[in-house]
């Protein structure tokens, strides 16, 4: 027998205890996935022909006329090879798209994303693989490839604009690694076809891809992105301000496209991303042996001749990002953590022991920047000084 104080002890508890999980779920749901079916007909389609897709959480409140474009990221394919290896996968197909959540920079609490909880939220799903530049009119019958991610990112930020996008006072563009990148490649435009009076500006996460020489000594990188851009014919849609000086190939790299860019950008990334040490300084082709296996699954595993040069790397990286205190509108936030995508979990974004420099998290650093509370370049001291570094798998 309970006696009515314990009675009303235990109902307490499990109101309480079921009001947590409303909230974990809240946050947690699957958000509904539109195929936009209308744009087959333009041809903006994935790698295997199917329509692109993307998930949307409607505004509130205070929130009803802002919106956040996320892209997703998943690497490259450069090749006819490559892209068929997609092409039947959630890569290259929304007929086989997981559902998914939101979460940090898209999650729905004020607790644990205070400035854009109650935005228009979107996520655009990668199934392109050129970072949505791709526009290739002919498709092979023998393969059956389309290679349409620019047509993809048109016809998706148009259903947008059509569901009210056209009346954002602010908005932000954002995306993880190749999702990244493309915010980079395609935040001009984004700016342009949003009213003049908008706020708009965008944030790129594990983006920033530079243009470095591997351990061999040779650039790996450079002829990656080269095969990406002539098999997808990307080149008429990068930004024609760093096309107009360089080859279409540099023009991947974003320290040769953000010097010259109109709409002010947030940078975030590691200086020891994890992409890029296994990518770009120690591919496999650059690292027959495979001595440096050990140390791309982290760096705590390197021997210190490797460690040196995974420092140099850093040095490398933060020699191709503006210059700390060239413009306030380019804001930053480079930790020294292994990691790559750190926007996309509320364990990285904001929390109480999310990634951090100089006690700031990476949900507040950007809400700073983007209501202009105060200019923020934040760039971490070397590897391994920062405890609150968090272990974050490639998006």
């Amino acid at each position: 027998m309970h006696t009515k104080g314990q009675l009303e002890w235990r109902i307490r508890s499990i109101v309480c205890v079921l009001g947590l999980l409303i909230l974990v779920s809240v946050d947690g749901a699957d958000v509904p996935m539109t195929i936009l079916s209308s744009a087959v007909a333009i041809g903006a389609v994935c790698l295997d022909g199917s329509a692109p897709a993307y998930h949307f959480s409607p505004g509130s409140g205070s929130g009803v006329n802002n919106w956040l474009v996320h892209m997703e990221g998943g690497g490259w394919c450069r090749n006819t090879q490559e892209c068929l290896a997609r092409r039947d996968t959630y890569r290259g197909s929304s007929k086989h798209m997981p559902p998914l959540s939101f979460s940090g920079i898209l999650g729905n609490q004020q607790s644990s994303n205070p400035d854009f909880y109650n935005w228009n939220r979107i996520k655009i799903r990668y199934c392109d693989g050129s970072s949505f530049t791709g526009d290739v009119d002919t498709v092979d019958p023998n393969t059956n490839l389309h290679y349409r991610g620019n047509r993809i990112w048109l016809a998706i930020i148009q259903d947008l604009l059509a569901k009210g996008m056209n009346k954002a006072q602010n908005a932000l563009l954002s995306g993880c690694s190749a999702g990244g990148l493309a915010s980079i490649l395609h935040c001009d435009k984004f700016r342009s076809l949003l009213p003049a009076t908008a706020k708009v500006k965008c944030l790129s996460d594990a983006g920033y891809f530079i243009d470095a020489k591997d351990v061999s000594g040779g650039q790996y990188i450079r002829s990656f992105y080269q095969d990406v851009i002539t098999t997808h014919g990307s080149a008429k849609n990068l930004p024609s301000s760093c096309t107009s000086r360089l080859p279409s190939g540099l023009c991947f790299f974003p320290q040769y496209v953000v010097p010259q860019m109109r709409t002010p950008l947030f940078i975030l990334n590691a200086a020891y991303d994890s992409w890029q040490i296994r990518n770009i300084l120690a591919p496999n082709n650059a690292d027959p042996e495979k001595t440096w296996s050990e140390c791309k699954l982290a760096i705590k595993k390197c021997t210190s001749a490797q460690l040196n040069t995974v420092q140099d790397f850093r040095s490398e990286f933060l020699n191709a990002i503006p210059r700390m205190g060239s413009t306030s509108s380019t804001g930053m936030f480079i930790d020294s953590c292994n990691a790559h995508c750190q926007s996309g979990s509320v364990d990285t974004w904001f929390s109480a022991d999310s990634n951090s420099i100089r006690k700031t998290p990476i949900g507040k650093a950007v809400g700073d920047w983007y209501y202009d509370r105060e200019v923020v370049q934040l760039i971490d001291c070397p590897y391994p000084c920062n405890p609150t570094c968090k272990i974050v798998k490639d998006d």
